[in-house]
């Protein structure tokens, strides 16, 4: 990593409440075509969430703690704040001398904008602000929001706007809060009603309606240099597992979560 930043560009992407059995089964089943073919080998990594739900997981991965590799660790962390006794600070470990990965890059000469997408992120209020007031820009509308149908194309539009406006020389870190996967995403099916509600089949439309738009997000970053991408979710959600719904809970669907780091190279339009 210490041969990246500040080389390429970087985006980070966190597919609010993606499941990491459906983002496995939609990729091995061709459901997620544009997604799938940047995965390292066409698959999603499992891996277990820094926390079970939105605020405290974007809280930890932004210091750092990335989803955690489903196997015993200590597992080599992409980017670390410096901290003595760190066993998951390594040697190619990006290290920054500030209490989060947004500021890190910042003193480095990045451009930090955030894209929000679910509550935490629309800035209605202080809790709402803590986020995205980590970067140097942000923004929400009410179209990126979870109630939007066209949420994610909102939101690559305003990235678009965002990279065109930036000099060329500028280096940039993207953060983008994907909200069409959390709830309500009944109206990603076609053929579904607000009656019937959410279910694993609204979930997993709404990531194959991610899907069909991901590659512009993808091109537009890499238009200006090479971008380095993470791509995944901040925790899963339950739909009736073991009696179980919704998140912040324990359960092993809201702990396990699909994970991807690859390049994104100028030129490249899969």
């Amino acid at each position: 990593m210490n041969e990246i930043v500040g080389q390429d560009d970087l985006l980070f992407v966190t597919l609010d409440t993606l499941r990491y059995d459906v983002a496995a089964a939609s990729a091995a089943a061709g459901r997620t075509p544009n997604l799938t073919a940047r995965l390292p080998g066409g698959r999603w990594e499992r891996r277990h969430a820094p926390g079970s739900f939105t605020y405290a997981s974007h809280q930890a991965m932004f210091a750092g703690f990335l989803p955690t590799p489903a196997t015993q660790g200590p597992h080599p962390r992409l980017f670390a704040a410096r901290f003595d006794g760190s066993e998951s600070t390594a040697e190619r470990t990006f290290v920054h001398d500030t209490p989060d990965l947004v500021s890190g890059l910042a003193a480095v000469g990045y451009r930090t904008v955030c894209i929000g997408g679910v509550g935490f992120f629309n800035r209605k209020g202080p809790l709402a602000s803590v986020l995205p007031g980590l970067f140097q820009e942000s923004h929400w509308e009410p179209e990126f929001g979870v109630t939007s149908p066209v949420s994610f194309e909102a939101q690559i539009d305003r990235a678009e706007e965002v990279i065109a406006g930036l000099p060329q020389e500028q280096r940039l870190f993207l953060f983008v809060n994907v909200s069409a996967l959390h709830q309500p995403n009944w109206f990603h099916l076609p053929g579904a009603d607000r009656g019937a509600g959410d279910s694993l089949a609204t979930h997993t439309a709404a990531l194959e309606y991610v899907d069909r738009h991901a590659g512009r997000l993808f091109g537009a970053m890499s238009s200006r240099r090479r971008c380095f991408a993470v791509v995944c979710s901040d925790h899963g959600t339950a739909y009736g597992d073991d009696g179980w719904s919704g998140h912040r809970l324990g359960h092993e669907v809201v702990w396990t979560v699909p994970y991807a780091h690859f390049f994104l190279n100028p030129g490249d339009t899969r």
